[in-house]
């Protein structure tokens, strides 16, 4: 069996429980070492065979797995993050059912949801964005037009952006170019989760400055939106004039009394 499994965000105790008991108990593990904490591999067997993806090819990876499943061991493909988010696991499965290789997803904890923890901010706000974005800039591999920044910026909602660090400058342009003012609040989250997390709050107009002056440049994610700023309506979900299939409408904003 091959089991993919999220990291979690980054740090090590943020990974699901059976993502942990996964690693423990694997045979061998094949991890993208350029941005999983290495710390989550202290749990493995002392026979456990490691392999560090970010220096292998997709064939390469994917002939570890089948010589592992072949000769009848666990394997665990260990991805950043949650797996389904810029994890190109998709290729990996489409060759093992070619192969006939069966194998099981164990989700973790995405660095958008560990970037909204160290931000101390909800995405879906009322009356300021109920939707979220999740998208990148394009670069070597190429973004439909249809979801540039630039179109998805003309909605207004919140947006988290990946694998765009080195191009705030361009990002700054394409936000604009889509409708949100130089002003509107932005923030870079470093490495979110991590040991060394930082997190940097400042406008759509002031991302490249921002991320020079603090040296950063990669392994951040940037977010945008009004969601950053302090105004918002109160959730309709507690509210005591609200009826829900679990609570009356109460009088007197709630009092017992």
């Amino acid at each position: 069996m091959v089991v993919f499994v999220g990291a979690g965000s980054g740090a090590e105790d943020l990974i699901t429980v059976r993502g942990r008991r996964l690693l423990e108990e694997a045979d061998i593990i094949v991890y993208a070492g350029s941005l999983v904490n290495p710390k989550l591999l202290d749990v493995r067997k002392e026979s456990c065979e490691v392999y560090n993806s970010a220096h292998m090819t997709l064939e390469e990876v994917l002939c570890v797995l089948e010589e592992g499943e072949q000769a009848g061991k666990k394997v665990v493909r260990l991805h950043t993050g949650d797996p389904c988010i810029y994890g190109a696991i998709q290729e990996q499965m489409d060759a093992l059912d070619v192969k006939g290789i069966s194998y099981e997803i164990c989700p973790g904890v995405s660095s958008f949801c560990g970037a909204a923890a160290a931000l101390r901010r909800e995405y879906t706000l009322p009356g300021i964005s109920q939707s979220v974005v999740i998208t990148r800039m394009e670069g070597r591999t190429p973004v439909p037009e249809r979801e540039s920044i630039r179109s998805f910026a003309a909605h207004q909602a919140t947006m988290v952006v990946f694998l765009s660090t080195g191009m705030l400058g361009r990002l700054q342009e394409e936000l604009a170019a889509g409708g949100y003012s130089m002003d509107t609040p932005a923030a870079i989250v470093y490495k979110a989760t991590w040991p060394e997390e930082q997190v940097l709050h400042c406008t759509v107009g002031t991302l490249e400055e921002t991320a020079k002056r603090h040296g950063i440049t990669k392994t951040a994610l940037i977010v945008v939106g009004n969601i950053l700023q302090g105004e918002y309506q109160r959730s309709c979900l507690y509210d005591p004039s609200f009826a829900t299939e679990f609570r009356q409408v109460q009088e007197n904003g709630g009092s017992n009394e």
